[in-house]
């Protein structure tokens, strides 16, 4: 059942059974020029055309649904298998903290500051190693 409300639906025969598709109301479908039409027209050199369509002949091939694996649906699996063992539940693992910064904070304290005079540090001179002196001559 998809919702509480009836749905039109056109049925195709399948093999040995039949497909349903669900078929919109027109209130439903809405019209492409909303999405597309900021789309600019591109000319595009034959060159990379050809790049293009040698790219997906390369990638082209059959579906094949057994090769893929749905790891959300097996951590679920193995989830709910650990629970009705009554085996504790794993937590959540905290994220490692990044070097990441918020731009908008580093604006707004380079704002606050911007009234002020920066601190120049004054580069500090490296001491000269003490010459040994000569004792005079007599």
């Amino acid at each position: 059942m998809l919702t509480n409300r009836e749905h039109v639906i056109a049925l195709e025969a399948r093999d040995k059974g039949l497909m349903g598709m669900l078929l919109r109301y027109p209130y439903e479908v809405r019209d492409s020029a909303d999405y597309f039409d900021d789309i600019q027209d591109v000319r595009i050199t034959k060159d990379m055309l050809d790049l293009a369509k040698h790219i997906v002949e390369q990638k082209s091939g059959h579906f094949e649904p057994e090769k893929f694996e749905d790891h959300y649906e097996t951590a679920l699996q193995e989830l709910l298998a650990r629970k009705q063992k009554g085996q504790p539940m794993p937590t959540a693992r905290k994220p490692a903290p990044s070097n990441v910064i918020s731009l908008m904070d580093a604006l707004r304290q380079s704002i606050k500051g911007a009234g002020k005079p920066a601190s120049v540090a004054k580069p500090v001179k490296a001491k000269k190693a003490a010459k040994p002196r000569r004792k005079a001559s007599v």
